[in-house]
């Protein structure tokens, strides 16, 4: 994985105040979120990060959270899509050792919401198994509270995709939907809401999506993302504001960090 290039355009924002986390707030509690446990092999299986002892592979999930973090910081951002051109690039692992590692910071939150309808994949990497999820509240109004899961980790909550729809490009741009974002992003100031969004160029959720938050961060696969695609993707990002890329599965050996 490379490090990130950024954008360096600030919006017409508000000028956000961070809140502070109480200095013990390792010791988190959720009085309504379900707390699920997860199990250590499988997270080594699937190789999430919090699965594992400290090591480089771990530095380099907290390398690419602090360039995230002062770019987002810096445009007063709180919102961040993740998403990649094509199926093959493991962009939902890269969104779910980025939020554990951000989660790791103890001035941080992050609400992880998984919105790849036809192919959800967060649950599945941390080995839960939940029905309800986003679907549910945009078709049935669920309440969000009885939808967020924790998976027995500080400061991060998750919020699964429920059953897939039909008309996911249209639900995920809906005033309903745009409102639970603007909800999401307001409640806590010191929250990272993480999008896990479905490829860029075989589905039209995320490009109806994309304008909803305040940047995308688009990961490639070094083997597998061509040149055309990459093109493509960033002609079709050109009016949003694009965090950076992250060069996943590199084999360069000059490259001290790597997302897989």
């Amino acid at each position: 994985m490379n490090s990130i290039d950024t954008i360096k355009e600030k919006p017409n924002t508000p000028s956000i105040q961070y809140a502070t986390l109480p200095a013990d707030s390792e010791h988190f509690f959720y009085t309504q979120t379900r707390i699920l446990p997860t199990q250590k092999s499988h997270l080594q299986k699937n190789r999430i990060i919090s699965g594992f002892k400290p090591g480089e592979w771990l530095e380099s999930y907290k390398m690419l959270r602090t360039r995230c973090l002062q770019v987002m910081d810096a445009n007063e951002w709180t919102t961040l899509a993740i998403t990649s051109p094509n199926e093959t690039s493991g962009s939902s692992l890269t969104v779910a050792n980025l939020a554990i590692s951000i989660a790791m910071e103890l001035n941080r939150s992050v609400l992880l919401v998984d919105t790849n309808f036809m192919n959800p994949g967060i649950c599945n990497l941390f080995g839960l198994n939940t029905e309800l999820g986003l679907s549910d509240y945009l078709l049935h109004d669920t309440p969000i509270s009885e939808l967020l899961i924790n998976p027995d980790l500080d400061r991060l909550v998750i919020l699964p995709t429920g059953k897939e729809m039909l008309n996911t490009p249209e639900m995920l741009r809906s005033p309903k939907m745009i409102r639970l974002v603007h909800e999401l992003k307001n409640r806590y100031p010191s929250r990272v809401v993480i999008f896990d969004m479905p490829p860029l160029l075989s589905q039209a959720d995320t490009l109806g999506f994309a304008p909803c938050v305040d940047c995308v961060l688009l990961v490639v696969d070094e083997g597998h993302t061509k040149t055309a695609e990459l093109k493509e993707a960033a002609s079709l990002l050109k009016n949003i504001n694009v965090l950076g890329t992250v060069l996943n599965k590199a084999s360069n050996k000059k490259i001290k960090y790597k997302a897989s």
